[in-house]
């Protein structure tokens, strides 16, 4: 056989493996008899693929049960081996950083975060997560690296065509930064970049409370107001990476001047400093939102007064958004939302009264998987298990070096 003919079958019998990988990624547990039916293969070709997967741990027997559709055994049942590598879901806040390992069925297996001086640059933030990622692997996996990718979140707009972070408000520290480049010469590893409030929709669209959502619209209120937007069941990131920036709609044109440059944004009314500003000559000029939350939660009138003024003005811009892009489903994560039914009940007022009734019986419910820089992190390792079309042949690589080592 001629080395080009070696090469070739080769080349063959690994993207035969990545198929069976993507497979059992996307669509498993499964049994020999689908998969063979799905990749166009025989079923000796399957059970040659996956008698070397199972070898190498990248595929086991699964102990769940069939799902409608599926025929065959429960026992003849394959999936991916959740154990056979990890990814790393990794929150770039302005004031911290969190690093969070998954398997690959999702489940955390390390996490920490730490808190950073908002003057930190791009490098010196880095530095810090790879420290962090370091410690946890050296912890958890000291005979080796199975890490095959890294989700990261940074503020800003991220433009996928360039990797560039661009410019929403003035004083952001990864502006201008190519942060994928930046990551992935630190980390020697893929890495996928995305705005941080973009990787709190995805992680609550595939964990928390857009679970089985196609069309999900997540709305974070806090110090800044922004969104995910979810649409049939993909992440929607804009032309340039700039979807998204629901603080800087404008409620009204004649309002105060915004740092973005506009007058009236949203997040002049309903922000944290904002709803904070309004609470002082009730509250007192030392309040802060711990203070805030409490004293509305023990039924104070001025928090109630304020946050139905807030639900009410998030709800008129969402009902818009309702009309526009008719979602089935707003989870309203962040800070402000740990108000509960004071900010939820004005909200879905307002979107009742301003929406088309078509559409105005969207599903308003509060996010489920808190708040913080955890959540964007969940988002990035969320964001490394859905790009299937990659992860195949990561865990490919990652399982054919570690046989050679």
């Amino acid at each position: 056989m001629s080395q080009k003919s070696g090469g070739s079958l080769r080349e063959l019998r690994r993207s035969n493996q990545q198929q069976v990988l993507a497979l059992l990624l996307a669509d498993g547990p499964l049994h020999r008899a689908a998969l063979a039916r799905r990749a166009g293969v025989s079923r000796t070709t399957v059970s040659t693929i996956v008698s070397d997967l199972m070898d190498r741990g990248l595929v086991v027997q699964s102990d769940e049960e069939p799902a409608d559709g599926h025929d065959g055994r429960a026992r003849d049942l394959l999936s991916v081996n959740p154990g056979a590598a990890v990814v790393v879901g990794m929150n770039h806040t302005f004031d911290g950083v969190w690093v969070h390992l998954a398997d690959l069925s999702g489940r955390e297996v390390a996490a920490r975060g730490v808190p950073l001086d908002p003057a930190c640059g791009p490098g010196e933030r880095i530095a810090v997560a790879r420290d962090i990622l370091r410690r946890l692997l050296d912890a958890h996996w000291p005979d080796g690296d199975p890490v095959i990718g890294v989700g990261a979140g940074v503020p800003g707009p991220i433009d996928h065509t360039t990797g560039v972070v661009g410019v929403s408000l003035p004083g952001q520290p990864w502006s201008h930064v190519h942060a994928a480049e930046e990551f992935e010469r630190a980390f020697n590893l893929p890495v996928a970049v995305e705005n941080n409030t973009r990787l709190e929709a995805v992680a609550e669209a595939r964990w928390g409370a857009g679970r089985g959502v196609r069309d999900l619209l997540y709305v974070g209120l806090s110090s800044g107001i922004a969104s995910g937007l979810i649409l049939d069941g993909r992440l929607h990131r804009g032309t340039v990476g700039a979807a998204g920036e629901l603080g800087h709609v404008s409620v009204s044109m004649d309002g105060p001047t915004c740092r973005c440059g506009n007058r009236g944004c949203l997040v002049l009314h309903a922000g944290i400093p904002a709803v904070l500003a309004q609470l002082r000559p009730a509250f007192g000029t030392e309040v802060g939102l711990e203070e805030m939350l409490a004293r509305t939660a023990a039924g104070d009138r001025a928090g109630e007064s304020v946050f139905a003024d807030v639900g009410t003005v998030v709800g008129q811009v969402l009902a818009n958004l309702c009309n526009l892009l008719n979602p089935e489903r707003i989870v309203v994560g962040g800070e402000l939302a740990l108000a509960g039914e004071v900010l939820f009940a004005p909200l879905r007022t307002a979107i009742r009264r301003y929406a088309l009734s078509l559409v105005r019986d969207v599903d308003v419910v509060p996010a489920e998987l808190g708040v913080g820089g955890r959540v964007g992190a969940l988002g990035g390792a969320a964001l490394v298990l859905g790009e299937t079309t990659a992860l195949p042949a990561a865990l490919n690589r990652i399982t054919a070096r570690q046989a050679t080592a």
